[in-house]
């Protein structure tokens, strides 16, 4: 295939011989844009990688999930990140941290680490998921308001059946799970149907499986991302922001079992949220009515489709992708300022 590439790399796609599998199909008549995304590849794979910053202190624990202290004073925030991929997302770098410029804006910040389930978490489905959560919302002195991303707003959902906040917060979340359309639906419930077997007998869901999934979604966008890569002069500035981004997409904990299973056949499969009927310890959950809620919603998302949001009466359209609208460089006007001072209108006296 011309350039060579390490197939057992410190940093790279994972897996990585399926991400070389997809590339020679996207590529089978252009050699020109194979060799160049394998170029790309080499460089990410040797690119400088500056060390991540210890994380930050934690304020209260539950097993391995731990509210982390993000610093501020204020309107308390909380922020819970989707399970899938890691959470520094929402503070990618010393300057592209949504979580540092909420604290700088007058708010005290806590994020929800998941941390690394294993073997033994193997039967913690969603909704324990979604009680730790509010286990963990309840130690604090007042009812937060909560910030949910991707999964982790859906999540966020949940927990406010079982803990009292002061208000709702999704960005990029999926709630009517047949927003994704018929098509991408088939794609996960074959996915999964032939990786259940082997996550029934690891007792939780690699990551891999997940990343194949996002790779179904757009695999032409993929290869060219990195075809682009090799074009960018190292450790330039748009080369340390594509490395630092891709080690969060290529990276992550495993979905134990329970949370795996319910995410593809009760979220996926029968959507049930967006059908009235995702039901934890006998109750409905549903969008809550009575308290203040907002929606930012990536009007180019690949991976979360607008069809598939909650459709809240606030709903911010954000001209943007689904990590874009994030760590983008219109990031800060397109949705942290935004959402910035809707906390900040939410939490003042009335």
């Amino acid at each position: 295939m011309g350039t060579q590439v390490d197939t057992a790399p410190q940093h790279g796609p994972r897996p990585l011989p399926l991400f070389l599998a997809m590339l020679r199909s996207e590529t089978a008549t252009d050699a020109e844009r194979r060799r160049r995304a394998l170029a790309g590849l080499r460089a990410y794979q040797v690119a400088h990688r500056p060390s991540r910053p210890s994380p930050r202190a934690a304020v209260a624990q539950h097993g391995r999930v731990t509210l982390r202290d993000y610093g501020g004073s204020g309107p308390t925030v909380v922020v819970i990140p989707s399970l899938i991929n890691p959470p520094f997302v929402l503070d990618l770098s010393p300057d592209n941290s949504l979580l540092d410029w909420l604290a700088a804006q007058g708010m005290r910040v806590l994020l929800i680490d998941w941390g690394t389930p294993g073997v033994a978490d193997r039967a913690m489905d969603l909704g324990d998921h979604a009680r730790v959560a509010a286990g963990l919302l309840a130690t604090l002195d007042t009812p937060p308001l909560v910030v949910g991303y991707c999964l982790g707003g859906t999540i966020a959902v949940a927990a406010a059946a079982f803990a009292a906040v002061a208000g709702i917060a999704l960005i990029a979340t999926p709630w009517h799970f047949a927003g994704f359309g018929d098509a991408t639906r088939t794609a996960i419930a074959d996915l999964w149907t032939a990786a259940e077997p082997t996550a029934d007998r690891l007792g939780v869901v690699p990551i891999e499986v997940l990343q194949a999934a996002f790779w179904q979604i757009d695999p032409a966008r993929t290869v060219d991302k990195f075809a682009r890569f090799g074009d960018l002069t190292p450790d330039s500035a748009a080369a340390r922001a594509f490395v630092a981004l891709e080690d969060w997409a290529n990276g992550g904990a495993p979905l134990p079992y329970a949370a795996g299973r319910e995410m593809f056949d009760d979220l996926f499969d029968a959507d049930l949220p967006g059908t009235g009927r995702w039901r934890m310890d006998g109750r409905t959950i549903a969008l809550p009515a009575d308290i203040p809620m907002v929606e930012f919603v990536a009007a180019d998302d690949r991976i979360v489709p607008a069809e598939s949001a909650a459709g809240l009466p606030d709903r911010r359209i954000v001209p943007a992708g689904h990590v874009g609208m994030v760590v983008g460089s219109r990031a800060r006007s397109l949705l942290w300022e935004p959402l910035g001072r809707w906390i900040t209108a939410t939490a003042a006296p009335k």
